[in-house]
């Protein structure tokens, strides 16, 4: 199964790397994942933030393929138990659909990713730092996973 996260940022913190490299290496047996960064916009007053926004959605959606399986982040997005997670992977990948997940910048994400999305999941109901998601995304991604080998990574 092959999986994007189409994420606004680049030049992340070590610990960020760090994190992502090694759920990205357990997961090479599963899925080709793949992180895709779209620079953040240049922030100016407060008029603009929702320019960037724009800006940084048409750069989210010039990567993704009409065929792909699109989810957005979104903190009111429908939050996935792991089991629910694993579910929806596990029919994804027997669609044989690529999945691309937009992460948006500090600002969210722009209308027009959230229209093309077929659909919005959230992490969690607090509003998390666009650096952290991608750690925590991956290890979720990496347990469901898990979860559908039946391996003991994943308790209930």
């Amino acid at each position: 199964m092959r999986i994007s996260l189409l994420a606004i940022g680049a030049r992340m913190p070590a610990w960020v790397q760090a994190g992502v490299e090694e759920y990205s290496r357990r997961l090479r047996h599963e899925s080709e994942l793949s992180i895709i960064e779209i620079p953040l916009s240049k922030r100016g007053s407060a008029g603009n933030i929702h320019r960037s926004r724009q800006k940084e959605g048409q750069a989210l959606l010039a990567k993704v393929d009409p065929i792909d399986h699109v989810v957005a982040l979104e903190v009111t997005g429908r939050t996935l138990s792991t089991p629910a997670l694993a579910k929806r992977l596990q029919i994804l990948r027997e669609e044989s659909r690529t999945l691309k997940i937009l992460i948006g910048g500090p600002d969210g994400l722009d209308r027009s990713c959230l229209d093309r999305a077929d659909e919005c999941w959230s992490l969690s109901a607090l509003t998390l730092p666009h650096p952290l998601v991608r750690v925590v995304l991956i290890e979720q991604i990496y347990r469901a996973f898990s979860l559908l080998r039946g391996h003991p990574y994943h308790r209930e």
